[in-house]
């Protein structure tokens, strides 16, 4: 039992137990000392949608915090001494504003979380379809995770490792094993239109630690990518709404196609938080097949709602 654990839970026995002698215990009393379940959903709102660019920074610093503070705090996700490797998206040629990949202040700010929870080391990368020499810089991401203190880096090709997935289509595939070897893994994703799998959302987001001919996975996306999240199981998954491409994904380009929606979702369970993206998009989440796989396979749950999401509004 961890230490914050084992003070809950002697303070509690402490209340209950003088309670119980003096005869004035009664079922608030009970219900304030008894330690309360740690969500595992969490969705932090911005009530405003700030136009200048360092006020839209700020809003993405405050929501990352508040969204995982929400599930208890990076603490509970990051040891001391733990490699974390972040996994945003840094697919495509693009700009913040155009949502096609993870905003940067969100990335920098989980960095830095990490680094305050104990962390030893942040790796920061993602195997892009564009050029890394292109996809990092121009997505702001590259820049503000090593102010941050993270390692970012373009993947070495001679990492990638041919692993056992044993899941229903994949049973083998090309893993970066960094990523593997790493002690903690957090996916960070931005929420987006998907011309074949409808959506982008955290499952569609850890293609990036893959190699190999990754096309091969379009044949059964649905299932290829919970197989792939079976196999990596990041221990926190993090959703990005400030922006989101309604059109045109994954690769966009065209502002028109962004919206705005001032909204991070984090959350331990990978089918629920992708479900619930999937309505900031537009969609019920038993339309989108991977959800409906993930959930169907026991990954993880379709009905969000029953997880009674911690919600916080700025």
């Amino acid at each position: 039992m961890a230490d914050y654990d084992r003070r809950d839970f002697l303070k509690a026995g402490v209340i209950a137990s003088a309670g119980l002698r003096f005869g004035w215990l009664d079922s608030e009393i009970l219900r304030a000392a008894t330690p309360q379940p740690v969500p595992s959903l969490s969705i932090a709102h911005f009530k405003s949608s700030p136009i200048a660019p360092d006020a839209i920074a700020d809003e993405a610093r405050q929501l990352t915090r508040k969204v995982v503070e929400g599930l208890g705090g990076m603490g509970r996700f990051v040891s001391r001494g733990n490699v974390v490797w972040i996994k945003p998206n840094i697919g495509w040629d693009r700009r913040p504003e155009q949502a096609a990949t993870t905003n940067p202040d969100v990335v920098a700010t989980l960095v830095q979380m990490c680094f305050q929870a104990g962390a030893g080391k942040v790796l920061v990368s993602d195997n892009p379809c564009n050029s890394a020499q292109r996809t990092f810089p121009r997505s702001g991401i590259q820049q503000a995770a090593e102010r941050a203190g993270a390692q970012v880096f373009f993947m070495d090709e001679r990492k990638f490792r041919k692993m056992a997935i044993h899941g229903k289509v994949l049973r083998e595939w090309e893993i970066y094993q960094d990523v593997v070897q790493a002690d903690r893994l957090i996916n960070v994703a931005i929420v987006k239109h998907h011309n074949l799998s409808k959506a982008t959302l955290g499952m569609k987001n850890l293609m990036g630690v893959t190699g190999g001919a990754r096309n091969r996975m379009h044949q059964d996306i649905d299932n290829a990518l919970v197989d792939l999240a079976a196999f990596l199981k990041p221990q926190l998954v993090v959703l990005d709404a400030i922006r989101l491409l309604t059109a045109n994904g994954p690769v966009g380009g065209n502002l028109a196609d962004v919206k705005r929606k001032d909204t991070l979702v984090a959350g331990v369970d990978q089918v629920a938080v992708d479900a619930f993206g999937a309505t900031l998009l537009g969609y019920k989440p038993e339309s989108i097949g991977h959800i409906v796989q993930g959930n169907t396979r026991g990954l993880g749950t379709i009905n969000f709602n029953a997880l009674s999401p911690r919600v916080i509004e700025l």
